[in-house]
């Protein structure tokens, strides 16, 4: 058997997918009081959060995914896991791709710069959510699960082989 890739650290992957949709649904809600109430206090204290978390906790946990998930998934005799596998890849360079137009508007919105046109920060916030959304959905309910019971399979292959040797 070849060696086996380093664990996903599942747990922590599951509580950042938990932390990327409250911050999607921060962002909805930004971008719903932005479009009645304008740039106030509460929408500049937004997106300083939001800016800050997919700065830095999201695209950590894309490059998390990138080196421990997809590898031993794409290596798969499963054409069609590998499949999703290159969509969740190409979503990531997507989602970059529109965050770069999206986080400096988020933080001239946080520190009260008024240059932001409001219908275009609307229409990359609307973006950025459907991606992510999307996004989210496919690793929930093929690549985490598919990754996690891969992962179980081979532990218990180690384990099996471990009494074998032992019992040899």
């Amino acid at each position: 058997m070849t060696r086996t890739a380093e664990q996903p650290a599942f747990d922590a992957l599951d509580v950042c997918h938990r932390q990327i949709q409250e911050h999607v649904l921060a962002l909805k809600g930004l971008s719903a009081r932005l479009a009645t109430h304008g740039v106030d206090d509460v929408v500049r204290a937004q997106a300083g959060a939001i800016e800050a978390f997919f700065s830095s906790t999201s695209r950590e946990h894309h490059a998390e995914e990138e080196a421990k998930v997809f590898p031993a998934l794409l290596a798969s005799d499963n054409p069609e896991l590998a499949t999703a596998v290159r969509t969740l890849q190409q979503d990531h360079g997507w989602i970059e791709e529109n965050w770069l137009e999206l986080a400096p508007r988020l933080r001239a919105m946080a520190s009260g710069q008024g240059w932001i046109d409001e219908t275009e920060f609307l229409n990359y916030a609307e973006v950025f959510v459907a991606l992510m959304e999307g996004h989210i959905a496919l690793e929930e309910t093929l690549i985490y699960p598919e990754s996690k019971a891969r992962w179980a399979q081979a532990v218990a292959g180690r384990l099996k082989r471990l009494d074998a040797a032992q019992g040899a």
